[in-house]
């Protein structure tokens, strides 16, 4: 049975010319750097962003913890946002791996501004810990994607205390879709960069962390020591390649579909789509209806062969990507709107 998965755009399938080129990739030996397939994907992830080397890792957040860890030193603090995915959803490895503690910005729109890192980056007092580390976030998890100016400011307050900038650009190519520019335009506000080939770009497995030749140089060895190093990782790299060249350039239309939901949900008596946020391709709404079983929901939309997640922080979301289709959002509007009006 084809299930409508709409939990995430992790959930995205290889497209076939994904698969035939995994099959017939070159491969070698990663760790010891000469998988020229890795490497291809590791060149051309760092023209596109504009940074002097890539590094190719099994996940986003081994590419983020990977960034903490070469920038920054044990006893330090980073400055990131309450609700980033480094801090909510990374199993508090900063700490684990890095040693290092948070200095919380806890904004309503998440997004960190000037002011945030001028208060939070410590005086060198013998009592405090050294801020070592901005960690920025575009798009945010909230599917909002952060204007360029804002990034400008941040990073530029950043470099005034001498801070070296993490973006987490999980989503930075539906960021820069969302804009309108060439993803340069973000990268260039960041001095180390993460982004997932794994999301909308529908690579099955991988991440790329991007920064200058000797940042990469030392977070190699740090990826190593957490058992990252991989072994003809071509074959995953072979999709990775086509994610770039290929994927990046259809964004568009899982936003358009992201935006037809949006409209249709909203019409749907009892449910109320958070329209703040809908820049790129992820649905917020909540459910209000009298005895309306949240718990229950998931798996009747199961049943009925759509998965989703179950209800977090009050709201649903919903992910569209290359495996959703107009006509599957279609049958999904009408599945909700029946069981809403029974």
């Amino acid at each position: 049975m084809r299930y409508i998965d709409l939990r995430s755009d992790t959930v995205t399938l290889p497209t076939d010319e994904m698969r035939t080129a995994m099959a017939q990739a070159a491969v070698g030996d990663d760790v010891y750097g000469d998988d020229p397939t890795v490497i291809e994907l590791e060149q051309i992830a760092a023209q596109i962003c504009g940074k002097e080397a890539a590094m190719f890792t099994p996940s986003g957040t081994m590419a983020n913890q990977l960034a903490i860890m070469t920038h920054t030193k044990r006893g330090d603090e980073i400055i990131v946002a309450k609700k980033a995915h480094i801090v909510a959803y990374e199993v508090g490895a900063p700490a684990v791996l890095s040693g290092v503690s948070y200095a919380l910005v806890d904004n309503i729109d998440e997004i960190i501004r000037p002011q945030d890192i001028d208060e939070l980056t410590r005086s060198n007092d013998v009592h405090f810990p050294s801020t070592g580390l901005l960690c920025l976030e575009n798009a945010l998890g909230s599917g909002k994607v952060v204007p360029l100016d804002d990034m400008k400011a941040a990073y530029n307050t950043a470099k005034r205390h001498n801070l070296p900038v993490h973006l987490d650009g999980a989503r930075v190519f539906n960021a820069a879709t969302y804009l309108g520019v060439d993803v340069k335009e973000i990268t260039q506000y960041c001095d180390t960069i993460m982004f997932c080939i794994s999301k909308g770009l529908a690579a099955p497995v991988g991440s790329l962390l991007l920064g200058s030749h000797e940042f990469i140089a030392k977070a190699r060895r740090n990826r190593k020591m957490l058992g990252g190093g991989m072994r003809g990782a071509g074959i995953l790299a072979a999709a990775g390649i086509i994610s770039l060249n290929t994927m990046t350039k259809r964004l568009h239309i899982d936003h358009e579909n992201a935006g037809y939901m949006t409209e249709e949900l909203n019409k749907i008596n009892g449910i109320n789509v958070d329209m703040a946020k809908r820049d790129i391709n992820l649905v917020f709404f909540t459910i209000s209806k009298d005895g309306f079983n949240h718990n229950d929901f998931p798996k009747y939309m199961e049943q009925n062969g759509i998965k989703i997640n179950g209800i977090s922080k009050g709201s649903y979301r919903f992910a569209t990507h290359n495996n959703i289709s107009r006509s599957d959002i279609d049958k999904t509007l009408l599945i909700i709107h029946d069981t809403l009006i029974k």
